[in-house]
């Protein structure tokens, strides 16, 4: 399997789901409108709504459908069409070397644009890893530094079952949130913080995400700030719970949830702005001000001047290239099995006091569309940038026994391939489960 979350825009929220017993010619028509345009005919401002049109341009849509047609070659026909209800379908759009599973929302008035798309996953249709080894035979293959391991979970430290270069530190990206949000599940059983105590905006500045432009002022949930900074990866939330904890606090969670390998480049721990200003202002060269100071020196940096450097100084095109940017020494580090030994050390908390809000954080977004299948529970945090990819999965077996899954790419030279990446880690979960 081939899998990628490539969100054009999120599907409205339908009506509730209904007994649909055959397709809507218009869910039909649209589709097959869908896959004419895909196929470069048809024209995207008759297709798809206003709304749509607004978030997502149509230079931004064709640029994230090319990928789709550089993996799986072009779009051939709708395979499969399963209606939710008369406005909103399921579909297995066919390509010349694969199936893409999306999920498609239509108006509810003539002409019926397309109001919402989510691309979730290919199917590809070469030949599968047969094997866990095998899996790991194909990562090897990919451009760079590959790393991966799964692990029995259970009373004592983790059971190695598969790995490659499993101690290898490498750049993981969002992955380094598993961190805060275990010092907030620390802090919480500690009788320091609950769930429901609320952050309020000081007005500071903060990266992209669903917090970036409320007021000062503002006051938000712990468990929001947690959820959405697991699910989405929201930048915005990321930082104000960072800084709200205590960097030198979650930088003291390192070692406790076993984050062993990629010290000492992990202290001090950045936020998610810092490092977009490190990477991105002046075209690089506050970062490398930052590189050139003895370790003891770059926190005062960070909060002097790297915090003063306004965010309009950020490049609004930084990333937008997909050129790895010094991934090697700008970033979150960790090996596989350090990922595996924090969120073993998640597991061993969702019994206690923060457990059962920590269950639900960690499993809203399963990471790929069919990761529950062959699971009871799925935890899931991944991180990327040109370059990083990094899926790390928290696992509860039918069988009732409890796994990790842990792998990722560096290349400093190119940007991952996501489709590649992704399906050969879906493989994994899937040969993983118990039977």
């Amino acid at each position: 399997m081939i899998a990628l979350m490539l969100q054009a825009a999120a599907p409205a929220t339908p009506p509730p789901e209904a007994t649909v017993t055959a397709p809507a010619p218009r869910l039909v028509q649209q589709s097959d409108a869908l896959v004419a345009l895909l196929r470069g005919s048809g024209d995207y401002d008759t297709l798809f709504a206003p709304s749509f049109r607004a978030a997502i341009p149509k230079a931004q849509f064709d640029k994230l459908t090319a990928q789709v047609i550089t993996a799986l070659g072009q779009p051939t026909r709708i395979e499969r069409l399963d209606p939710k209800d008369p406005l909103h379908a399921t579909l297995k759009i066919g390509f010349e070397r694969g199936v893409m599973n999306a999920e498609i929302v239509i108006a509810d008035a003539a002409p019926y644009q397309i109001t919402g798309l989510l691309f979730k996953g290919a199917e590809s249709s070469g030949p599968q890893a047969a094997t866990i080894d095998g899996v790991i035979e194909q990562l090897a293959t990919l451009p760079g530094t590959s790393a991966f391991a799964l692990a029995r979970l259970g009373n004592d430290a983790p059971k190695p079952s598969v790995s490659r270069a499993a101690t290898t530190p490498i750049a993981i990206g969002s992955a380094f949130k598993l961190v805060i949000l275990a010092e907030l599940v620390r802090s919480i059983e500690a009788g320091e913080r609950k769930w429901s105590d609320v952050v309020t905006l000081d007005g500071s500045a903060l990266p992209a995400g669903g917090y970036a432009q409320q007021a000062k002022g503002t006051r938000i949930p712990f468990r929001e700030l947690a959820e959405r900074m697991i699910s989405v990866s929201d930048n915005s939330a990321t930082d104000i719970l960072l800084f709200h904890l205590g960097r030198k606090k979650v930088e003291a969670m390192l070692p406790v949830v076993g984050f062993t390998d990629g010290a000492p480049r992990n202290v001090p721990f950045l936020g998610a702005l810092e490092l977009f200003k490190l990477k991105g202002v002046a075209d690089g060269a506050l970062g490398a001000r930052y590189l050139a100071m003895p370790p003891g020196e770059r926190r005062a940096f960070l909060d002097g001047p790297v915090r003063d450097t306004p965010i309009a100084a950020i490049p609004k095109a930084l990333f937008q290239d997909g050129r790895p940017l010094r991934i090697a020494e700008l970033e979150w580090f960790a090996s596989p099995n350090d990922l595996v030994r924090a969120l073993d050390w998640l597991r061993r908390h969702m019994d206690g006091p923060a457990g059962a809000d920590l269950r639900a954080v960690l499993s809203k977004n399963p990471g790929l569309p069919d990761a529950t299948r062959g699971w009871r529970y799925v935890g899931y945090k991944g991180g990327s940038e040109p370059g990083v990819l990094t899926m790390a999965f928290l696992l509860q077996g039918k069988d009732g026994n409890w796994y990790a899954l842990a792998g990722g790419v560096n290349d400093p030279a190119r940007g991952v391939d996501t489709l590649q990446f992704t399906g050969l880690i879906g493989r994994a979960l899937e040969l993983a489960a118990p039977r």
